[in-house]
């Protein structure tokens, strides 16, 4: 549960810091770029292991854990970097940290088996309840409604690639890795070589989009659709620190966390408590005068994070 809370923690303070790199360069350049320097830090830090941590490349594992990152990393956060800037960094991590629990739970229980008790799916249903209220197009109306609707539609494609990629598909993973007896469930080491594997396929991934949108944009320089999607009037230099501290923050100690919370939890568990995010994420957006939320969106707010805690307790209590 240690390593839950923290990656909340950390999530949050990637959320906001993800939030100012966007208005600074687009979103596909800011994802793909901290998934460069993001997994070379974290691989320098994975070999200065040594032969301890051998065990955890394996070509068959790695061939699925770049799937992984690449669906989560490359589908999932390409969705996460359009919200941004469309409905803000406490709106898009309150969409993606708590719709993404129902898909993982749903996923892993039709194809894993992984049960969750009655008391869990109660505060599961609680959390969405709040994420409903927090998200009432009503509250939100320094947004224009085009923009909300369109943020909403980012996050929950975002939700998607972190339910079933990053969750679902990891313990998957972890599953097989036991009956191969080839991934010693080491929680920490564990988790920083699986999230640079991840990485890996993120950054392929996004690398690829990032090609495929320019040479696009090259032939047909007024497509909206496409240019939505990236820009090329990035300004580097101001986006540089912001870009920085989200790529540490997030891809790097964050999933880190991450990984090592999903060795010893289910996924239905591991994203409720997560789903947190966005409560942390409230004082840093007031902070960064990104937003001032309405007193509803704040009590929507308290209601998903008061289903985390009931989650956190009834896990404990099973």
């Amino acid at each position: 549960m240690f390593a839950a809370l923290l990656c909340t923690v950390l999530f949050s303070a990637s959320a906001v810091s993800a939030r100012k790199t966007t208005e600074h360069i687009g979103g596909t350049e800011a994802n793909f770029t901290r998934l460069i320097f993001a997994p070379l830090l974290m691989l320098l830090v994975a070999l200065s292991f040594g032969p301890a941590l051998a065990g955890y490349w394996h070509p068959t594992l790695f061939g699925l854990f770049f799937l992984s990152g690449a669906i989560g990393f490359g589908v999932g956060d390409i969705a996460l970097f359009q919200a941004f800037p469309l409905i803000g960094s406490r709106l898009t991590t309150l969409i993606v940290h708590c719709v993404s629990v129902p898909v993982a739970a749903t996923i892993e229980y039709l194809w894993l088996g992984t049960t969750m008790t009655a008391a869990q799916i109660v505060c599961a249903v609680i959390i969405l309840s709040g994420v409903a209220v927090a998200l009432a197009p009503r509250e939100n109306l320094h947004i224009k409604r085009r923009d909300l609707f369109k943020g909403i539609g980012w996050g929950l494609i975002a939700a998607v690639g972190q339910g079933f990629g990053a969750g679902v598909l990891s313990r998957y993973i972890y599953k097989l890795a036991i009956e191969m007896d080839t991934l010693p469930l080491d929680g920490f080491h564990a988790g920083i070589t699986v999230a640079v594997q991840r990485m890996l396929g993120g950054m392929a991934f996004s690398g690829l989009c990032l090609l495929a949108f320019r040479a696009w944009l090259k032939n047909r320089p007024d497509s909206k659709n496409i240019g939505n999607l990236t820009r090329r009037d990035n300004q580097w230099r101001p986006a540089l620190p912001w870009l920085l501290a989200t790529g540490l923050a997030g891809p790097a100690l964050g999933v880190t966390c991450y990984q090592w919370a999903l060795l010893d939890n289910p996924t239905g568990v591991v994203l409720p408590i997560i789903a947190a995010t966005p409560l942390v994420v409230i004082p840093f957006a007031i902070l960064m005068k990104e937003e001032k939320p309405s007193w509803r969106a704040l009590i929507g707010g308290v209601i998903a994070v008061g289903g985390v805690v009931g989650m956190v307790m009834m896990t404990k209590a099973h």
